[in-house]
């Protein structure tokens, strides 16, 4: 039996190199401390390197392995040591420690406007106890030593405030296409939704239709009963295609065909078939177009298209048998419109059940507007579909 080593309690390999990275930066900043008290002086009191000037400058390195996991504990940690450092007259050059510890402050993405002001006031607090020493009690000019210093930590401050920037708008880009992705799967379901209400709403109405004037022809009418089946066969066969080009979609996020081309569902073009199938199942559906007919875009067409495919849905199971459509080919938009007269015992669709919801949905994608309800008996399903603008 072998045993891995994160059971075994050593690094993981993700985690070895920061450990190594903040060990070796600890051990560079104490050295480079020690190697700045040693070399020069500010003032002419000298001040050799003594024990205590060791651990001054070790208080101001060891806390930097922690920087990471505590910045706002570990900057006055170390910035208490620096200070004592300048204030006692040690040799010293840039802050180093204290540089990176304001660096890693400043970087933190958990920092608040609060806690940055506590940070400044510190740093303002450490500047006037260096003068008090420096003035009061070394008797010596410290402006050269505090400009130098002001200018050290406010660019360790201003470049770790870039890096968190920059990480913030990282991650507030990262969370953005995040949501646009999540928001672009919703929108893709509800299309599919309405794809598969319309069309298989549509066909099973055909079908039930069909079947039970199969059922009664089969004896009275063989070649009615033939009829009705061929419109169930044609209607099962066009929906089969409708689900397939509906399941690509859901598999490879693109319903392409075999030739790579986006297949766009049935626009007006498919119109009389359309009504020619509703007519079989015994929906007298009237047809009327105004207009000079246009091309129009794949996606525009089939909305139209859907459109008038669920309102004679609801007009052969709600209506008294009979249907108008009219197609309106204006200057600046398609207006579609189904009437029909309402059965006696009619179900209200007024309140909306999910085809007209669905239908209301594809005429807003467009831009356009879509109305449905009764007046007088009669039921009307009336859209209004822009044309998309024309590039220059």
């Amino acid at each position: 039996m072998t045993t891995s080593s994160h059971a075994a309690g050593l690094p993981r390999p993700g985690r070895r190199r920061p450990v190594v990275i903040d060990v070796g930066l600890a051990a560079l900043t104490f050295a480079a401390t020690l190697a700045m008290m040693h070399s020069g002086r500010f003032h002419d009191d000298p001040r050799g390197l003594d024990a205590l000037g060791i651990v001054l400058a070790a208080l101001t390195a060891l806390p930097l392995l922690w920087r990471r996991r505590w910045p706002l504990v570990v900057f006055p940690v170390v910035w208490i040591p620096t200070v004592l450092i300048y204030s006692l007259g040690y040799s010293l050059g840039p802050p180093v420690g204290s540089m990176i510890a304001l660096y890693e402050v400043a970087a933190s993405p958990r920092l608040t406007r609060t806690q940055a002001l506590r940070i400044a006031l510190a740093v303002a607090a450490g500047l006037l106890l260096f003068l008090f020493f420096a003035v009061v009690v070394g008797g010596w000019n410290p402006l050269a030593e505090v400009a130098f210093g002001v200018v050290t930590w406010g660019a360790s401050w201003y470049v770790g405030d870039r890096v968190r920037l920059r990480r913030e708008r990282r991650e507030a880009g990262r969370e953005r296409a995040e949501r646009e992705r999540r928001l672009a799967v919703a929108e893709e379901r509800t299309r599919i939704a309405r794809d598969l209400h319309d069309s298989a709403g549509h066909a099973i109405n055909v079908i039930l239709v069909q079947a039970g004037a199969a059922r009664l022809l089969r004896e009275k009418d063989p070649a009615g009963a033939r009829e009705a089946l061929e419109t169930i066969e044609e209607v099962a066969r066009e929906t089969l295609s409708d689900i397939d080009r509906m399941v690509r979609v859901l598999r490879d996020g693109q319903g392409r065909g075999a030739a790579g081309v986006v297949e766009p569902p049935s626009g007006l073009s498919a119109l009389g078939g359309l009504a020619e199938r509703h007519r079989a199942g015994g929906l007298d559906v009237a047809v009327e177009v105004r207009g000079q007919p246009r091309p129009l875009p794949p996606a525009l067409d089939g909305t139209a298209y859907r459109i008038l495919q669920e309102a004679l849905t609801n007009a052969a199971l709600h209506g008294d048998g009979a249907a108008r459509v009219e197609v309106g080919y204006g200057g600046d938009a398609l207006e579609i419109a189904v009437t029909n007269r309402e059965a006696p015992d009619r179900t209200a669709r007024e309140g909306g059940g999910h085809g007209i919801v669905g239908m209301r949905e594809r005429a807003a994608l467009m831009g356009g507007t879509l109305e449905a309800g009764a007046e007088g008996g009669v039921f009307t399903t009336r859209a209004r579909l822009p044309y998309p603008a024309e590039r220059a």
